[in-house]
C-alpha cells in the first residue's frame, strides 16, 4: 500500500480538518487514512505525558497532566498553578455548584499550560482510613460521589478539556497497588464502586476514564473484558477511551487481552503495544482491525473534542494563576473546613477581647502543596495556617510562641504528604497522629486549657486519647493556597463553617468495616483482598451494627443553629412510575447567617436480604439568615428505592414499607416520614 504524502495546503483540505462537519465524520475520514503502523502507534505514549505525532496526517501529540487539585508540575515543565483544595475537602463542601465551577477553572488552567486532558478527578470510595490517597478522594458514600462528580466533569469539558475518572476500579488502597486482586461481590460494584463511574458516563459523557493498577475478581483492571467492555462500553455507553494508570499494563502478558477489552491508550510508553507484539498478535488474528479501529476511533473523538485539529483561536482561552481561581480556591476551603467540636460555643473568636495567640504544632506554617505524588501543585504561594492567621490579627493581637502565656492556642497538628502519611504508593502507618504529636497535645493543654486543635490531613484519625483535653477542633484537611485565610476567617466568626463530613470518623481501627481482619485489608499471603464487608461500607457498616463512631457521616457545626420542621410527604403509596415529592421547612434560628446541608436518607424496613439501615438519596445545601425560613423539596423515585440482588442478576424493588429520614448527619435524623411503595 502506498502510503500517500500531503503538502500543508492540501492537509488543511481534507475533510477531517474541517471543524463544520460533525465529529463522527470527521473521524471516519481521518480513520480510514492512517496505516496500520499508524494505528499502533497512536496506542502508546512518547513521552511520559504525551502521545505520539504523525506528522504525515497532521495529527499532534496529545497531552495530559496530573491534577486533580492544580495542574502538577511534573506534567506541566513545572509551571506555578492554583492550588484547589484536595478531593476529600472539597467533598466536605457538600456544593454541586463549586465543583461545577472547580471543574471549569481547573480546565482553564490545563488549557493554558498546553494539555488537553486533566487525570481527574479520583473517585475511588474511601473504603479504609488507612488509604495514602483517601485525600485525592471524594467520600465513602456512592451517592455523594456521583452527585459531585457529574458536575466537576460537566465544568471541564465545557472548556474543551477532557476529564478523565479514575481509577477504574475497586483502587482501594496503596499496599500492594500494582498486584493486589480486590475479591467483590457484584452487588457491591454495583450499589457501591459503580455508581460515580457510572454516572460520570451517562449524566456526564466523560471523555476518558483510567484503568486502575490492581485485578479485581483475578484480572487486571486494564484488560479486563467484563469491566471494561461489557460494563463501560455496552452496558453504560461509554464513547471516550480508556487509558491505563501510568505503567498499570506491566503484568499484563497478552496485548490483545488489553486491546479487545478496549484499553485504549498505554501510558506512558509502550510495554504490551510495543509495535513488533501487536503486529504479531494481528497477524495470528489475537485480534482483529474492526477492534483496533474502534479502539483509535475512541481517542480520535476526543483529540477532535478538545480542538486539536481546530484553529486555537476557535477554542477557549486558557487562564493560570488568576484572581479568579484565587478567590475559588479560598471559597471552596471556606465551605470544605469543618467545625468538629465547640464546647461552651468558645468559637468565633472575637478580636477586641484578645491580646496574645499562640500558634504552635509541627503543620503550623507547613506548606502541603507539593509532595504526596500525582497531587503534587507548585502554587505561586501557600498561605499556610501560621500565616493567615497573622494576617488577619494584623497589628492586634500579638503571636507569642509561650503557650501558658497565651489567651488561646492554636495547636496544628496531622499528617503531610510524605510515604506513611497521605501520600501515593504507600498507605498510612499508624491510625494514629505521630506519638511527639499526641506528647505536644498533652503539654500544651495542660499549659493553656483553651488549647484549639486544627487539623490538616486528608483521612481521618484517631482521637480518642485527646479529644477530651480540647474544648474546639477544626478539621481543615488539605486546604489549599488560600486554606490559612478561610481558616482565619473561620476563627474569627467572618465565615461561619458549614463543611460536613464526607466520610465516618472511627473510634478505633478495628471498628471500621474494612479491618474486621487481615483478609479485608491489606490482604492475604497471596495478595486477595476480601470486601468482606460488602456494601456496609462507611455510615452503612457503622449505623446498621449501631457502632459509635467518633464522628458520623454528614456531621459538621456551624455557629447559627437550624431547626427543621413540618415535613410533608404528597402521597402515601408511590408506584411504578411515580414520583414521591418530601418537602420541609428548613429555619436559621440563631443569630448568624450560616449554611446548613440538609440531608435525606431511606430506610427499606421490611428488604427480604440485609439492607443498610439508611442510605443517603437527598441533600441540598442552603444558606439562611437568622430566622428565615425555606421550604425545601426532594423528589424520591422508583430508582431510589432498588437493590441489587445477585439471586436475579439484576437490579430489584421490593413491595412494602419505607421511612424517610431527614438530618444534618446520618445520626441526627430530624424529620421521619412512612410511605409505601406498591407496583400497582
Amino acid at each position: 500500500m502506498e502510503i500517500r504524502k500531503y503538502s500543508e495546503e492540501e492537509l488543511k483540505a481534507l475533510p477531517f480538518m474541517n471543524s463544520n462537519l460533525s465529529i463522527e465524520e470527521r473521524v471516519e475520514d481521518l480513520l480510514i487514512r492512517l496505516t496500520l503502523e499508524e494505528k499502533f502507534k497512536l496506542l502508546t505514549g512518547r513521552h511520559r505525558w504525551e502521545t505520539s505525532p504523525i506528522k504525515r496526517l497532521g495529527i499532534k501529540p496529545f497531552l495530559t497532566s496530573d491534577g486533580p487539585n492544580g495542574v502538577a508540575p511534573h506534567s506541566s515543565n513545572y509551571k506555578e498553578a492554583t492550588y484547589f483544595p484536595v478531593g476529600i475537602c472539597r467533598a466536605s463542601t457538600w456544593n454541586r455548584e463549586l465543583c461545577y465551577e472547580f471543574g471549569k477553572a481547573l480546565a482553564s488552567e490545563t488549557r493554558e499550560v498546553g494539555a488537553h486532558m486533566i487525570l481527574a478527578p479520583g473517585v475511588n470510595i474511601i473504603r479504609t482510613p488507612m488509604c495514602g490517597r483517601n485525600f485525592e478522594y471524594q467520600t465513602e458514600d456512592p451517592y455523594l460521589n456521583k452527585e459531585l462528580t457529574v458536575p466537576f466533569i460537566k465544568g471541564v469539558q465545557e472548556e474543551r478539556i477532557a476529564a478523565c475518572v479514575k481509577h477504574y476500579i475497586c483502587n482501594n488502597q496503596e499496599t500492594n497497588r500494582f498486584t493486589y486482586n480486590a475479591l467483590v461481590s457484584q452487588r457491591a460494584l454495583e450499589e457501591i464502586y459503580f455508581p460515580a463511574f457510572k454516572a460520570a458516563v451517562e449524566e456526564a459523557n466523560v471523555f476518558s476514564a483510567m484503568g486502575a493498577y490492581n485485578k479485581i475478581n483475578g484480572f487486571y483492571a486494564c484488560e479486563h473484558d467484563y469491566l471494561l467492555k461489557k460494563i463501560l462500553i455496552e452496558k453504560w455507553g461509554f464513547k471516550g477511551f480508556v487509558v491505563s494508570d501510568w505503567n498499570a499494563t506491566q503484568y499484563i502478558e497478552r496485548p490483545e487481552d488489553a486491546l479487545n477489552a478496549y484499553l485504549t491508550l498505554e501510558m506512558p510508553r509502550a510495554r504490551i503495544y510495543k509495535r513488533r507484539n501487536l503486529q504479531e498478535a494481528f497477524e495470528e488474528q489475537r485480534f482483529t482491525i474492526d477492534v483496533l479501529d474502534e479502539n483509535i476511533r475512541r481517542l480520535l473523538r476526543v483529540m477532535f473534542f478538545v480542538g486539536l485539529f481546530d484553529a486555537p483561536e476557535s477554542l477557549p482561552k486558557g487562564y493560570r494563576n488568576i484572581k479568579a481561581h484565587q478567590n475559588l480556591a479560598r471559597k471552596m476551603a471556606e465551605e470544605g473546613i469543618v467545625l468538629l467540636k465547640n464546647e461552651n460555643k468558645i468559637l468565633p473568636l472575637e478580636k477586641d477581647k484578645i491580646q496574645k495567640i499562640a500558634i504552635i504544632g509541627p503543620n503550623a506554617d507547613k506548606q502541603m502543596s507539593e509532595g504526596g505524588g500525582s497531587s503534587s501543585v507548585r502554587p505561586p504561594y501557600d498561605i499556610t495556617p501560621y500565616q493567615g492567621l497573622k494576617e488577619k490579627c494584623g497589628d492586634h493581637i500579638s503571636i507569642v510562641n509561650d503557650a501558658s502565656k497565651a489567651d488561646f492556642v492554636f495547636l496544628v497538628l496531622g499528617l503531610n504528604h510524605e510515604p506513611g502519611n497521605d501520600c501515593e504508593n504507600a498507605d498510612r502507618s499508624s491510625y494514629k497522629l505521630p506519638k511527639e504529636q499526641i506528647d505536644l497535645i498533652h503539654q500544651t493543654t495542660k499549659a493553656n486549657p483553651k488549647t484549639i486543635i486544627i487539623l490538616i490531613n486528608g483521612t481521618p484519625v484517631s482521637m480518642t486519647e485527646w479529644i477530651n483535653m480540647v474544648p474546639a477542633l477544626i478539621e481543615v484537611w488539605y486546604p489549599g493556597m488560600e486554606g490559612g485565610r478561610a481558616l482565619a476567617d473561620i476563627i474569627f466568626g467572618e465565615v461561619n463553617p458549614s463543611g460536613k463530613l464526607p466520610v465516618t470518623f472511627p473510634k478505633k481501627l478495628s471498628d471500621s468495616p474494612a479491618h474486621k481482619s487481615e483478609l479485608s485489608y491489606p490482604g492475604d499471603n497471596e495478595k486477595n483482598v476480601h470486601y468482606d464487608e460488602d456494601i456496609f461500607v462507611g455510615y452503612r457498616y457503622f449505623d446498621t451494627e449501631d457502632i459509635e463512631p467518633l464522628y458520623p457521616f454528614g456531621y459538621g457545626l456551624s455557629y447559627t443553629e437550624f431547626t427543621y420542621d413540618n415535613l410533608r410527604l404528597d402521597k402515601k403509596v408511590l408506584s411504578e412510575n411515580d414520583i414521591l415529592t418530601v418537602e420541609m421547612d428548613i429555619i436559621n434560628s440563631g443569630i448568624r447567617e450560616g449554611a446548613e446541608v440538609v440531608q435525606l436518607y431511606i430506610h427499606d424496613v421490611g428488604c427480604s436480604i440485609k439492607r443498610p439501615e439508611k442510605e443517603l438519596k437527598g441533600f441540598t445545601k442552603i444558606k439562611l439568615t437568622p430566622n428565615q425560613r425555606e421550604t425545601l423539596s426532594f423528589h424520591v423515585k422508583k430508582e431510589n428505592l432498588m437493590f441489587y440482588n445477585e439471586n436475579s442478576d439484576s437490579w430489584t424493588i421490593e413491595e412494602g414499607a419505607f421511612k424517610i429520614l431527614i438530618g444534618p448527619s446520618s445520626r441526627d435524623i430530624r424529620l421521619e416520614g412512612d410511605f409505601q411503595y406498591k407496583t400497582k
